[in-house]
C-alpha cells in the first residue's frame, strides 16, 4: 500500500524574490524563479538578437542580468557561445626558475593534498560558471509558456517541475532548459537492467530527482546474497528511496514487505509513480520521513550522497552530503531499527577518500561507534565515462574510485 505522498499544489507558490528591470522607461517586476537558489541580479538589462556573445559574456561576468527579448533559438546559441568562452583553456602563467624550484614536488599531480585542492578548485569553477551563465534570463508567461519567438511548448514541463502557475516569472535560460530536459527524460525513462523480467523495465525520473544512471551500485544490490534473517521476517527498509529504484529491486528479489522512506516531496511523487507503473504498489509502502520509518526490518538499505560537501541545488542533494549528515544518521540509527541478526547495506563510493574529504579510518570509526560490525564487503569499479577521461580535473580520484556495498550487522545481537 502506498500512502503519505504529498500532492502537487493546486497553485505554485507566489511568494519569494522579485526581479525588477526598466523597459520602455517603465519599471517592471516579476517573480524570480531559481532552482539553484540564486538571488535575482540587482541590475537587469533588456537585450535581444543584436547582442554579441563577447559583450554578453563580459556583462554576465559583471553580474548583470540579461533579460532576453529576441528569438528563443538565438538565445540558446548565445548561451552556448558564453559557455565556450568560460570553458576555453586558460594559458598557463609563466613562472620564473626560482618560483619553479620552490614549488612542491607532486608526482602525476595525484597526492591527497593536490587532489583535494583540485576538487575545491573544480567546485569553485563550477559555481562561478553557473552564476555567469545564469545571467541570461528569459520571461515565462502564465502556465509556464516561454514568451519568445520560436520557443517550444513548455507548459507541461513547467507544471511537472513547479506545479500549476498562472502568473509571469523570470528564470535563467539554463535552468529552463534543465526543466525541458527533465521532461524528456521523464517521457523516455531509463532502462534498468536489474529490473528486467520478461520485459524491459524502466524508471522515470522527475525533475529535481537524481537519476540512477550509475548502474554499478544497482548491480551490487541485485546480486548480493540476502541475509538469512529475511527467512523469518521478510521485511526491508529503503532509506532515502529517491526514484524508488532500490525498493523495486528488493521487490524483484522476492522480499515480501518493503518500506521506502523519503523526505523530499518531489522524490516521493517520483517513487510513487515508478512503483505503481512497475506493479509493486502492494509490496512497497512509501513513507514521508527523515531516514528511518517506524519499527524494525531484517534488511535496511541506504545509498546516501557520497561526497561530504554542501550542495548548490536540489539535484545536488543526491551527490553532496554536508558533514556526512545522512551517512552518519543512517549508521547511528541502524542498531535501533535492525532485527537482531539483520543486516544494514550501505552503498558508498570511496571517491571522498581519494579527494581527501573523508578517510577510511573515519568511516570505520563511525561504524564502530554506532555499535556495528562489518560482516562483509562487495565492491565494483565504476563504468561511467569520466573514470577514463584523463582531461577531467578530478581524473586521478575518479580513476581510482571503487563503489562498495558494506554489509553491516549489530556488534551485540540479542
Amino acid at each position: 500500500m502506498v500512502h503519505s505522498i504529498p500532492s502537487l499544489p493546486t497553485q505554485a507558490s507566489t511568494t519569494g524574490p522579485i526581479i525588477t528591470w526598466l523597459e520602455g522607461e517603465q519599471t517592471h517586476t516579476a517573480r524570480w524563479q531559481s532552482e539553484s537558489r540564486l538571488s535575482p541580479p540587482k541590475k537587469v538589462l533588456v537585450v535581444d538578437d543584436t547582442l554579441t556573445a563577447d559583450r554578453a559574456y563580459r556583462m554576465a561576468c559583471e553580474g548583470i542580468g540579461l533579460l532576453w527579448r529576441g528569438d528563443f533559438q538565438n538565445a540558446r546559441q548565445l548561451l552556448d557561445a558564453m559557455a565556450r568562452r568560460i570553458d576555453k583553456p586558460k594559458k598557463p602563467k609563466r613562472i620564473s626558475k626560482t618560483q619553479e624550484a620552490k614549488r612542491p614536488s607532486v608526482q602525476d599531480g595525484s597526492t591527497p593534498d593536490s587532489i583535494g585542492a583540485a576538487f575545491h578548485a573544480y567546485r569553485l569553477a563550477q559555481s562561478q560558471r553557473s552564476r555567469t551563465l545564469a545571467q541570461l534570463l528569459i520571461p515565462i508567461g502564465p502556465h509556464h509558456q516561454i514568451q519568445l519567438a520560436r520557443a517550444p511548448k513548455t507548459g507541461l514541463a513547467g507544471e511537472e517541475a513547479f506545479g500549476p502557475m498562472s502568473e509571469d516569472y523570470v528564470i535563467p535560460l539554463r535552468e529552463m532548459l534543465g526543466v525541458v530536459g527533465a521532461h524528456e527524460w521523464r517521457k523516455k525513462g531509463l532502462v534498468i537492467d536489474t529490473l528486467k523480467t520478461d520485459e524491459e523495465r524502466r524508471i522515470y525520473p522527475h525533475y529535481g530527482v537524481f537519476s540512477p544512471i550509475r548502474g554499478e551500485y544497482l548491480d551490487l544490490i541485485s546480486k548480493a546474497k540476502l541475509p538469512q534473517a529475511l527467512e523469518a521476517h521478510s521485511r526491508a527498509f529503503d532509506i532515502g528511496t529517491g526514484t524508488g529504484v532500490l525498493a523495486a529491486i528488493l521487490a524483484v528479489r522476492g522480499i515480501e514487505e518493503i518500506v521506502a522512506s523519503e523526505i523530499d516531496p518531489r522524490a516521493l511523487r517520483c517513487a510513487q509513480d515508478n512503483i505503481q507503473q512497475l506493479g509493486y504498489a502492494e509490496k512497497i509502502q512509501l513513507v514521508e520521513t527523515n531516514l528511518f520509518p517506524d519499527g524494525k526490518a531484517s534488511l535496511i538499505v541506504c545509498n546516501p550522497p557520497w561526497i561530504p560537501a554542501r550542495p548548490s541545488s536540489s539535484l545536488e542533494r543526491a551527490i553532496y552530503d554536508p558533514d556526512s549528515q545522512m551517512l552518519r544518521g543512517f549508521l547511528n540509527g541502524l542498531v535501533t531499527h535492525l532485527q537482531s541478526t539483520g543486516e544494514g547495506w550501505l552503498i558508498l563510493s570511496d571517491l571522498a577518500e581519494h579527494l581527501g574529504l573523508r578517510s577510511r579510518a573515519q568511516l570505520l570509526t563511525w561504524i564502530a561507534e554506532a555499535g556495528l560490525v562489518v560482516l562483509a564487503q562487495e565492491s565494483i569499479k565504476p563504468r561511467h565515462s569520466k573514470a577514463a577521461d584523463k582531461s577531467d580535473a578530478l581524473y586521478a580520484a575518479r580513476s581510482a574510485e571503487i563503489t562498495t556495498l558494506w554489509r553491516l550487522g549489530r556488534a551485540n545481537p540479542d
